[in-house]
């Protein structure tokens, strides 16, 4: 109990300084580089600071670097100007680099020869199935009760269905903290790719199944 009082203290305080101090710094950093012409290196040096700071306490703390990452996040400044050209700054990098690099190290970490007994798999298919029924259906169900069409609702059930990037986020955190043994993260990883890989087929199979009504307008 101590040790839980004593982590969400220090929360609170990082919290605290990061939007009470470092926030209103940032902004007024930012009115110097409202436009992309005129934003240097020492304002991307400044941002990349202040994430892997952000993350580095959170983690020294006791909870996941991510929230670290997002809470930096947060006190960026607000300012249209900045955010778009300190965006097109970080999206190459961000791209090009950072996400193969997630994406493979997801991929290593998920080992398909541990799903080497028939109840594993029988186990991953329920898994599949249940998130398929839970997401697709759920969200085609509730849209269908409000009055949407069946092919809307169902389009909609479809993209809620894909997890892509934010699943693997989820599930690589609950793996590095112990909640899930490499079976289980093994078989989510599994699910989260299959549910985002039939999208696309989905999506041409609702459209050609029922085919968008075509509206002439009169004069």
């Amino acid at each position: 109990m101590v040790s839980v009082l004593s982590t969400f203290g220090l929360v609170f305080i990082y919290i605290f300084f990061m939007l009470k101090i470092v926030k209103p710094w940032l902004n007024r950093i930012s009115l110097n580089y409202s436009k992309s012409d005129n934003l240097g290196w020492t304002a991307i040096v400044i941002a990349f600071f202040i994430l892997l700071i952000s993350a580095y306490i959170a983690e020294t703390i006791g909870i996941h670097f991510l929230f670290g990452a997002f809470i930096a996040g947060v006190v960026m400044p607000h300012n249209i100007g900045f955010k778009k050209a300190l965006s097109g700054k970080i999206e190459d990098v961000s791209v090009l680099v950072l996400l193969p690099i997630f994406f493979a190290f997801t991929g290593l970490r998920t080992q398909i020869g541990l799903l080497n007994e028939g109840n594993l798999w029988r186990l991953c298919g329920i898994i599949i199935l249940v998130a398929i029924a839970g997401k697709l259906g759920g969200s085609a169900l509730v849209a269908k009760f409000l009055n949407y069409s069946w092919r809307d609702s169902l389009l909609l059930g479809i993209l809620m269905n894909t997890r892509g990037l934010v699943e693997l986020v989820v599930l690589n955190i609950g793996y590095d903290i112990g909640i899930l043994t490499p079976e289980i993260f093994t078989i989510m990883v599994l699910m989260a790719i299959s549910t985002t890989f039939m999208t696309g087929p989905l999506l041409n199979l609702i459209n050609y199944a029922f085919p968008e009504p075509v509206i002439i307008q009169g004069r």
